[in-house]
């Protein structure tokens, strides 16, 4: 299984290929495949069939840890 990222770099798919076969915001897509925003079943089902794929085959999610922005964390 790789992330949805290397499937687009390996597949030369452009994202704004993608978002327009898969009719989503090309925005949207961008962050989901640059592992910024994990998409609903719904985008992962309609992303997945333009890669010939199904969403389970895929890895989704966020690529970088999520770091608080404020406060200091557990005291």
């Amino acid at each position: 299984m790789k992330h949805i990222g290397e499937l687009c770099q390996e597949r030369q798919i452009r994202v704004a290929e993608l978002a327009i076969q898969a009719k989503l915001d090309e925005q949207r897509v961008l962050a989901i495949v640059l592992g910024r925003w994990t998409p609903s079943p719904d985008e992962r089902d309609k992303i997945a069939a333009v890669l010939g794929m199904t969403r389970d085959q895929i890895i989704w999610g966020h690529k970088t840890p999520i770091q608080h922005i404020y406060g200091h964390g557990p005291a």
